[in-house]
């Protein structure tokens, strides 16, 4: 399964993006695909999780404001950010997993592939 994440960009504080993440390969036998972040000298955060029947999962610190969708015709998964903020800055991947478990921010899966990520960045 290969990845490859677009959307980032810089924005101000209160902006929104939206972030796609375009999936090819064996795409039909993913069972939990995420968006997650890491910001400079933090660990890297899950923020959105979405399985295959479409149930979903968000951070605590994104709750309200983020939200995750996947289009299975397209193979995409986005991630729209609304009123954004400084701290959300960071460098955003997406992620897929096959094995069946929990799909959630806490306590989910070890993913398996990754893409190269993109840099979203927003200014106070």
């Amino acid at each position: 399964v290969q990845l490859v994440e677009s959307g980032g960009g810089l924005v101000q504080a209160g902006g929104s993006l939206r972030l796609s993440c375009a999936a090819s390969g064996d795409t039909y036998s993913m069972y939990c695909m995420g968006w997650f972040r890491q910001a400079p000298g933090k660990e890297r955060e899950a923020v959105a999780v979405i399985d295959s029947d479409g149930s979903t999962s968000v951070a605590d610190s994104v709750k309200g404001r983020f939200s995750i969708s996947q289009d299975n015709a397209k193979n995409t998964l986005d991630l729209q950010m609304n009123s954004l903020k400084p701290e959300d800055t960071g460098r955003y991947y997406c992620a897929a997993e096959a094995a069946w478990g929990p799909c959630t921010v806490v306590g989910g899966p070890d993913f398996d592939f990754w893409g190269q990520g993109t840099q979203v960045t927003v200014s106070s």
